[in-house]
C-alpha cells in the first residue's frame, strides 16, 4: 500500500486498523480473543496497513498492540497512534504530571521508547486546562518520548486555540463520513491552510454501511456500542428511509468497481480534500482483503454526483465537530468519560 505524508517526513498507511473494536468495553457481546487479535494486528501490518490507531482508554487494547510489535521483524514497519484522554472529572483540577504518567503507562504497554503519535482528547470545553495538557504533550516530544502531537473530536475555535498558543498538531482525528460532514463547516479549510492532516473515524458507520442491512428494516438491538452510536448519526442525517437510498446508491456504485458498500464508503472520504488516512475498526481478517483496495478506488464524477444527490437530501448532523457528542444526551451518554 502506497503510503501518505501525514505530516512533513512522517509517513502513514491512508487506510488505518482502527483498536476499539478490540478493546474489551465494545461488544456488548462477543469476546475478544487475545492470541487471535495479535496474530490479525501482524497480519494487517504485514500486509500493508501498517498505522494501528488505539487508545490508553481502550481496555485491553495497548497491550495487545505491544504484543503484535514484539512479533514484527521490524518496529520501523508500523506507525503507532495512541491516545491521551483524561478523566472527565478531573479536568476543572487538572494535574499536568497526568500527561506524563499515562503517556509513559502507554510507552510500558506497547514496549517502545517513542510513540509515533499521541492524540488528544479533552471532554469539556468548560475545563480550560486543555492548552496545559497540550503544553506537556509537546514537552514529551521534546523529550523524544512522542514523534508528533495529534488531537481529536476538537472544534474550529479550540484548533485555532492551538494554533495560536504554537501547538499546531500534525493531525486531528474526527468523525467524517458520508453520513456526517461537520468537518466541511470550516475545519477542513483550517486543515488544509495550516497542513493538519484530518484522520477520520466512522466512514463505515460501525458496520451499517454493509449489503447486510440493504432492504432491511432498521434494527431494534445493537450488538456493539459502535451500533448504537451510528444508529443515531443515521437518525441525524435523515433516518433509515433515506439511509436506505444511500445503500442502494452505494450497491450500484460498489458493483461497478467489483466490490462492497463499506469500501465505496471509505474511499469516498479518503479522496475528500485534507484527509490523509481512514480508520477502519476491522475485529479480524475477514474484511482485510476489502480494506486493501480502498485506497485503489477511483470513483467516476458521475458515481460522486449520485452520491452527493443523496447528501443534498441530508437533514444533519449539523453544528461544529462533536458538538452533538458533548452537548446531546443521547450522543453524550454513549460515551464513557472515566475510563482512565
Amino acid at each position: 500500500m502506497i503510503k501518505r505524508e501525514l505530516t512533513s517526513g512522517y509517513q502513514i498507511s491512508p487506510v488505518i486498523k482502527g483498536g476499539w473494536q478490540l478493546s474489551s468495553g465494545h461488544s456488548l457481546n462477543a469476546k475478544i480473543e487475545a492470541e487471535q487479535a495479535v496474530a490479525d494486528t501482524v497480519a494487517f501490518v504485514e500486509a500493508g496497513i501498517s498505522t494501528l490507531d488505539f487508545g490508553d482508554i481502550y481496555t485491553g487494547v495497548e497491550e495487545l498492540i505491544g504484543k503484535a510489535v514484539k512479533r514484527l521483524a521490524n518496529r520501523e514497519l508500523v506507525q503507532l497512534h495512541t491516545k491521551y484522554v483524561p478523566n472527565e472529572n478531573f479536568l476543572h483540577d487538572f494535574d499536568r504530571s497526568d500527561v506524563s504518567t499515562i503517556v509513559h503507562r502507554s510507552l510500558q504497554r506497547l514496549g517502545v521508547e517513542q510513540v509515533d503519535l499521541v492524540q488528544f482528547h479533552w471532554w469539556k470545553y468548560e475545563a480550560q486546562n486543555y492548552l496545559v495538557a497540550m503544553e506537556e504533550l509537546f514537552a514529551l516530544k521534546a523529550a523524544g518520548k512522542i514523534r508528533h502531537v495529534g488531537i481529536t473530536n476538537f472544534d474550529l475555535p479550540r484548533v485555532r486555540e492551538f494554533v495560536d498558543a504554537g501547538f499546531k498538531p500534525a493531525s486531528i482525528q474526527l468523525q467524517y463520513s458520508i453520513l456526517d460532514r461537520r468537518p466541511e463547516n470550516g475545519l477542513v479549510d483550517y486543515c488544509i491552510e495550516h497542513d493538519i492532516g484530518i484522520l477520520c473515524y466512522g466512514t463505515v458507520a460501525g458496520g451499517f454501511f454493509s449489503e447486510k442491512y440493504l432492504g432491511q428494516s432498521e434494527p431494534k438491538s445493537a450488538e456493539t456500542r459502535s451500533n448504537v452510536k451510528y444508529q443515531l448519526i443515521i437518525e441525524e442525517f435523515g433516518g433509515w428511509e433515506l439511509f436506505q437510498e444511500l445503500l442502494a446508491t452505494l450497491e450500484q456504485i460498489a458493483e461497478t468497481h467489483s466490490t462492497d458498500i463499506a469500501t465505496i464508503s471509505s474511499a469516498f472520504t479518503l479522496s475528500r480534500p485534507g484527509v490523509k488516512g481512514v480508520i477502519v475498526g476491522a475485529r479480524n481478517l475477514s474484511h482485510l482483503a476489502s480494506n486493501l483496495r480502498i485506497p485503489e478506488i477511483k470513483l467516476a464524477q458521475s458515481e460522486l454526483a449520485a452520491i452527493n444527490a443523496i447528501i443534498a437530501k441530508a437533514k444533519g448532523p449539523d453544528g461544529d465537530v462533536y458538538q452533538l457528542e458533548r452537548y446531546s444526551d443521547k450522543h453524550r451518554n454513549i460515551m464513557h468519560t472515566n475510563n482512565n
